[in-house]
């Protein structure tokens, strides 16, 4: 194995280079191991363009940073793995022992197990102290700290799960995303009360189908949503939208707000849209999907990850006169992944997941992939080692 070690890295917005690193040293209970597929999230393309705010107004808001190598959607292969002292193996998230060649799907976000919100939050990664994968500087050892690059370094005190047999890279590579659409099982819990939340046959609106809206699509679909309506701008999206279940298209390009709107009432007899999932992470999305809601709808903010400007709502009109639940989905929770991976799996028969993933493309042609990551005629990228 060659000493030293290629990654691609975001060394400021707009510019990425190759770059070369020493091979790291392992501490106990950690894992070298080669990216099989690191999937291109909106976040890495917020951050080449330089919006890079996360968590704002959070004690853990951060800038960038930059230099840093992308990649926190990885499934890959282990390469190393050092066991602690005592111990025969390393142990996966569910104690399942791990060996060189297995594959394994690594949570995006290292938490300290200690601050308020990590005992109090149910597997949500909301910890005062995070640090994640794709978004840690790359100039402090052991450096390789993302998916695109040769090898990547995965801390002892990350959480990473065994992928089972039967599911495919394809699968595991969308475990992030999908884990982050359990949003939609905390407004299904919801539905024990009467006319709130995510009932069966309800109708829902996926406002921008890239990979994170399809995947919550592919949810409402499998938890037993009626009508489902995908908005978006590309064509090509769309079509997989309607691969995936949803029975109405609107392109935003050939549409208007109000029309968009007068679509939702006569396909919900006046009433609006029981549920509305916002994935487009525009601004103007959150007051366009309120407006289709109906009164005592359920909204689901999913597409700000990172901060990207203003909005003007009217508290009356859009809050308190529709009596709305709003949820917001900061991030990902990572009891998550391996039931995601098993839900996909369960449903193959059903729907080719694998046809998910459209393009792929190896880390040194980085630039490349994030711009066709970009663009309307995508699905879901992948850099690979």
């Amino acid at each position: 194995m060659a000493a030293k070690i290629r990654a691609a890295v975001l060394v400021q917005p707009g510019k990425l280079e190759i770059q070369e690193f020493p091979r790291p040293e392992l501490l106990e209970g950690a894992l070298l191991v080669k990216p099989l597929m690191s999937g291109i999230c909106g976040t890495d393309k917020h951050g080449y363009k330089g919006e890079a705010v996360q968590y704002a107004g959070t004690p853990r808001e951060v800038n960038g940073p930059y230099p840093a190598i992308p990649g926190h959607e990885n499934v890959a292969q282990i390469v190393e793995a050092r066991p602690p002292r005592g111990q025969r193996a390393v142990l996966d998230f569910y104690g399942l022992p791990l060996a060189e060649g297995d594959r394994v799907v690594i949570s995006p976000d290292i938490v300290c197990g200690k601050c308020y919100w990590c005992r109090n939050t149910y597997g949500y990664t909301w910890c005062d102290n995070i640090r994640s994968y794709g978004h840690l500087v790359s100039t402090e050892p052991p450096h390789l700290f993302g998916g695109w690059s040769d090898l990547m370094y995965v801390y002892p005190e990350s959480h990473f799960y065994k992928v089972p047999k039967d599911a495919s890279d394809q699968i595991a590579v969308l475990a992030e995303p999908m884990a982050v659409s359990y949003a939609l099982d905390i407004a299904k819990g919801h539905s024990a009360l009467p006319n709130q939340g995510f009932c069966s046959a309800d109708t829902v609106v996926v406002y921008g189908v890239g990979p994170l809206g399809i995947c919550n699509l592919i949810k409402a679909k499998l938890l037993g949503a009626g009508c489902i309506i995908a908005i978006d701008k590309s064509a090509y999206r769309l079509q997989f939208a309607k691969d995936f279940g949803a029975a109405h298209t609107l392109d935003v390009g050939s549409t208007t707000p109000a029309q968009r709107r007068e679509l939702v009432l006569e396909l919900t007899g006046g009433r609006g849209a029981d549920v509305v999932v916002e994935c487009a992470g525009v601004p103007s999305a959150v007051v366009e999907g309120i407006e289709m809601l109906r009164q005592g709808g359920t909204f689901v903010e999913e597409g700000h990850f990172v901060d990207v400007g203003n909005i003007q709502i009217n508290p009356h009109r859009h809050l308190c006169a529709k009596n709305i639940r709003l949820i917001g989905q900061m991030n990902l929770a990572y009891t998550g992944i391996i039931p995601s991976i098993n839900l996909l799996a369960a449903n193959r028969d059903r729907y080719d997941f694998d046809k998910l993933v459209t393009h792929s493309y190896h880390y040194t042609q980085s630039l490349e992939g994030l711009l066709k990551s970009m663009s309307p005629d995508c699905m879901k990228v992948v850099i690979h080692a």
